[in-house]
C-alpha cells in the first residue's frame, strides 16, 4: 500500500514537494517515480498530457506544469499573445495560467504551489490542468494560429 501524501497546509520545502510528487506518481500508477531529481525536475504523463514538475527553492515554489505546444523555432510575433488573449477571454485553464519557457521552447498552462496541498485537492488540480493543456494544444492552438496567420479569413466569416 502506497504512503499517504504530505499532511497539508505547511510551506512547501523541497523534500515535501518531493514526497507530495511521489504520492501523486504512485495515485496515478507511477510505482517507480522519485517524484523530483536531485534537480529538482519531475514528469508525468496524465492520460494524453504531459505535466512536469520544477521545485524553486529561492521562493519554496513548486510549479506545475501541462505542455500545450513545444515549438521548432521561436513562436512567431503575435503567437504568445493569442495565447494570453485566449485566457484573458475566459478560455479554461485548468486553474493555471499560460507560461512560455524559452529555454525548450515549450507553451504550458502552470500553477504554483507554495503551501503544501491537500493530496486529493492536488490530484483534481493536475487532472484539470492536464485535461486543458490537450485542449489548448488542439483547439485553442488552431484558433490563435487562424488568428495570428489568417486574420482575413476570420474577416469573411
Amino acid at each position: 500500500m502506497a504512503p499517504p501524501p504530505p499532511p497539508s497546509g505547511g510551506v512547501m520545502t523541497r523534500e515535501l514537494a518531493r514526497e507530495l510528487l511521489r504520492w501523486y506518481a504512485r495515485s496515478q500508477g507511477a510505482v517507480l517515480s522519485e517524484g523530483l531529481n536531485a534537480q529538482g525536475f519531475g514528469g508525468i504523463t496524465v492520460g494524453p498530457a504531459q505535466v512536469y514538475f520544477e521545485y524553486h527553492e529561492d521562493t519554496k515554489t513548486l510549479e506545475c506544469s501541462a505542455l500545450v505546444y513545444r515549438f521548432k523555432e521561436p513562436p512567431k510575433p503575435g503567437v504568445l499573445e493569442g495565447f494570453q488573449a485566449e485566457a484573458r477571454e475566459g478560455t479554461d485553464t485548468g486553474g493555471g495560467t499560460v507560461d512560455y519557457e524559452r529555454e525548450n521552447r515549450g507553451l504550458f498552462l502552470s500553477r504554483d504551489y507554495t503551501q503544501v496541498p491537500d493530496g486529493n485537492a492536488f490530484a483534481k488540480d493536475m487532472k484539470r490542468l492536464a485535461k486543458a493543456s490537450v485542449v489548448w494544444g488542439d483547439e485553442v492552438l488552431d484558433r490563435v494560429a487562424s488568428r495570428v496567420f489568417h486574420p482575413e479569413e476570420l474577416e469573411k466569416r
